[in-house]
């Protein structure tokens, strides 16, 4: 980690001196402070990834700094030093998390060594702990299935773009694998290596999405009791992927927008400004022009994120691919180890000739209900949900006006509550899912069910 964040903390100066001057020749950002508490009150305000404290100093010593550095930042990797050396103290400090500890006077190439694999180690840490949450957002499907010549377009595109840094701006129908180009965009990208960070803006509460995006440190705001890493900053040297961008808060779209063209973040509660390397890729399920004429999307954000744009095509744009799908997630589905189970004929064509409002998630849903609760290894057409048997035309149908005038509100009102209900039921109550099927953001969908008091105990929101 050459361009890591240390800390020097010790109440000679001759020694911060040698310290700071000795790793910044390492390639590494220095910064120093005298005595425990200055330490400890940087601590609050800055991320720092290595603390290295001599043990014995007035007032504060090393200890107190190694027991508040796990206290307000536990990623911090705290290496202590002495020229007091002893079994005991050795022994207090890595009980108390210290990950090293080193005696005075030192020889310059083993405090070099010891730097190194302490920060080494944090990096394979941080790693693992990103792998482990795209692990947990991954999408229910793996790899792009289709022949189309629409979707052979889309991926044309990506294999074009993936390794130039431009941001690319994904647009499609709810469904349609926004996030799956997004992951095939990294995956071919010389960032491969590096972290693929994944983020539906729509889900994150209004009051905590700049934390989310930006970090914060302690203090910051009521809650803060460490300081945290944002998006941007987790993302440093890979992708980081905003869906449904346009339900970013507009007055966090002018932090957002200069955060892309500068390349730099800041926490909050923190005036250092942060740089970080990121290829950005956005995507929305709405039109980007309406959004910008409603005032949603900010113009000069609009511009900035649209460099190369990919519309995805809807599910009843390339029927061709539903056969394909259709067995991909048969396998998928298939409890070990029993043989995946098939369509007939007629209930592929079906399949085929309904409109699928949902798109590839929705189809996704009724092949894996139609795994659960089929009896046989070939499913006919009863197989299949009514809503895809027999498909509602009630847009065709004109609708009934009593004598006597009706309520138009409270009319709309009723007819909005069963459609929630309905799309519930359809998802087995997974409200993210509901929402695609309704074409609404997660936002949107959360408001409505508390407008009408609806939502179960059971329902989830993934």
């Amino acid at each position: 980690m050459p361009s890591a964040r240390i800390l020097v903390v010790d109440d000679e100066k001759s020694m911060r001196e040698f310290l700071a001057i000795m790793l910044q020749k390492e390639g590494y950002d220095v910064g120093a402070a005298e005595g425990g508490d200055a330490a400890l009150d940087l601590l609050r305000h800055e991320q720092i990834d290595l603390l290295i404290t001599d043990i014995r100093m007035p007032k504060t010593d090393g200890m107190a700094v190694l027991k508040g550095a796990k206290d307000l930042s536990p990623s911090t990797v705290v290496l202590v030093m002495t020229a007091f050396a002893s079994t005991e103290t050795a022994v207090e400090a890595m009980k108390l998390g210290a990950y090293d500890y080193i005696t005075k006077p030192f020889k310059l190439d083993a405090i070099k060594l010891t730097v190194a694999k302490a920060l080494e180690g944090k990096r394979l840490r941080d790693e693992n702990q990103l792998l482990r949450r795209q692990l947990e957002t991954q999408q229910r499907f793996e790899t792009i299935i289709g022949k189309s010549p629409k979707l052979t377009e889309v991926l044309d595109t990506v294999r074009k773009i993936a390794d130039s840094h431009s941001t690319v701006m994904i647009t499609g129908e709810s469904g349609t694998g926004k996030e799956l180009i997004a992951k095939a965009i990294h995956q071919q990208s010389n960032r491969r290596d590096k972290p693929f960070i994944s983020v539906n803006c729509g889900a994150i509460p209004e009051a905590l999405i700049e934390s989310e995006f930006f970090g914060h440190v302690k203090g910051a705001f009521t809650g803060a009791v460490s300081n945290k890493m944002g998006l941007f900053q987790a993302a440093d040297g890979g992708t980081l992927f905003l869906d449904e961008i346009t339900e970013v808060p507009p007055p966090l779209q002018v932090k957002l927008l200069r955060a892309i063209q500068e390349r730099e973040i800041r926490r909050v509660g923190e005036a250092r400004d942060i740089r970080v390397d990121i290829r950005l890729i956005a995507a929305s399920n709405r039109e980007l022009e309406t959004a910008v004429q409603e005032n949603v999307l900010r113009e000069d954000l609009f511009y900035r994120l649209n460099v190369i744009p990919i519309q995805l095509p809807p599910l009843r744009e390339r029927r061709d691919d539903i056969p394909l799908l259709v067995d991909h997630f048969f396998q998928k589905f298939a409890p070990a180890p029993a043989t995946p189970r098939r369509l007939t004929p007629d209930a592929l064509s079906v399949l085929e000739q309904y409109s699928w409002p949902g798109n590839i998630r929705e189809l996704e849903n009724v092949i894996e209900r139609a795994t659960v609760l089929g009896s046989s290894e070939t499913l006919g057409v009863e197989a299949l949900p009514d809503g895809v048997r027999r498909p509602r035309l009630a847009r065709d149908v004109e609708p009934e006006f009593p004598d006597d005038g009706l309520d138009l509100e409270a009319t709309l009102d009723r007819i909005e509550q069963q459609y929630l209900r309905l799309a519930l039921e359809r998802t087995g109550g997974v409200q993210t899912k509901a929402a695609d099927l309704l074409r609404m953001t997660f936002r949107q969908f959360r408001y409505k069910l508390q407008k009408h008091g609806l939502g179960r105990r059971g329902d989830r929101i993934d």
